[in-house]
């Protein structure tokens, strides 16, 4: 079986495990949380490697709480995202703060990475059906004309809004299956009649619930981390005196792949409702979705 991994991005998970670390919330019958189910769809679909990207200072809490969990079922690495984490000849801001953003997240990985993988988030609970088409995307033959062949899950927009309050998502141009642009929209509204954008001059405007949007969920190659890595130092060496927020974002970076003719991004559509905890509000609805989902068999009663 050709080998394949799962890269869990969990970097943002705060230092002390506990209350209103959103990440780690219990959502499943017996206290599971997001992650497990995520991990548990993808050994499902053939994935056959985790590697969880976090920070070095909650390795040993985060190995207690999933880490040996699921050692036991399957083949982990860890990578570790830091702020001091650059390439020769640049360093720290003294200053920043901020993580650099998802690129150097996946980064971080690059040396426990061999094999073709998908990156997601750690707090965003995905479907079956995403892990199963980008894992089967992932095991088939790519045309060899030099180009980057990449794919991304695509999510109905009305299966990943919020009852509580607005969102921010990704919405996909696609021309004959492929990816041509993201449009990054925010304050985006559940509506009785669907989805609106709200913009802060007052005006809205409506959305096609049937769009598709990225919700980071990507499947990559190793040859990817090359131009990763090089767009990396391209960003650093562009980065503004003093600016020490601007963050290397993965969607970013594949935009611009796209644009430059370096990749082709096949959009793979899933009709899976996406749950996620975005506010405080939304974790009991995602417990009762959760609760269903094992009471109709999707899930056994223990993961």
């Amino acid at each position: 079986m050709k080998k394949t991994a799962l890269v869990i991005m969990a970097a943002g998970i705060g230092s002390r495990f506990g209350k209103g670390i959103k990440q780690l919330a219990p959502v499943g019958p017996n206290g599971e949380i997001i992650m497990e189910y995520s991990i548990y769809d993808a050994l499902e679909a053939g994935f056959n490697k985790v590697v969880f990207i976090i920070r070095k200072d909650i390795e040993e809490e985060f190995r207690e709480i999933i880490g040996n969990k699921i050692e036991k079922v399957t083949e982990v690495a860890y990578a570790f995202q830091a702020l001091e984490d650059l390439p020769e000849g640049f360093q720290k801001p003294e200053d920043r703060t901020k993580p650099w953003g998802t690129g150097q997240a996946v980064l971080a990985a690059k040396k426990v990475l061999e094999e073709p993988f998908a990156v997601i988030n750690a707090d965003d609970y995905y479907g079956k059906e995403a892990y199963v088409k980008v894992h089967d995307y992932l095991v088939g033959e790519q045309p060899a004309d030099g180009m980057l062949h990449i794919c991304m899950a695509g999510f109905r927009l009305g299966n990943t809004l919020s009852d509580h309050g607005s969102v921010t998502r990704g919405i996909c141009r696609i021309e004959e299956g492929k990816l041509t642009g993201v449009r990054e929209t925010h304050n985006i509204f559940k509506t009785e009649n669907g989805a609106e954008e709200r913009s802060e001059d007052g005006t809205v405007n409506a959305l096609d619930t049937k769009s598709l949007v990225s919700m980071n969920m990507w499947g990559l190659t190793p040859a990817f981390m090359e131009t990763l890595e090089k767009g990396f130092r391209e960003f650093l060496d562009n980065l503004p005196e003093g600016d020490i927020k601007k963050e290397y974002l993965l969607p970013e970076m594949i935009d611009r792949l796209i644009r430059e003719g370096k990749a082709k991004v096949d959009v793979l559509e899933t009709k899976d409702t996406w749950f996620g905890v975005t506010y405080q509000e939304d974790k009991e609805a995602v417990m009762k979705a959760f609760r269903r989902l094992t009471e109709q068999g999707v899930y056994p009663a223990r993961l």
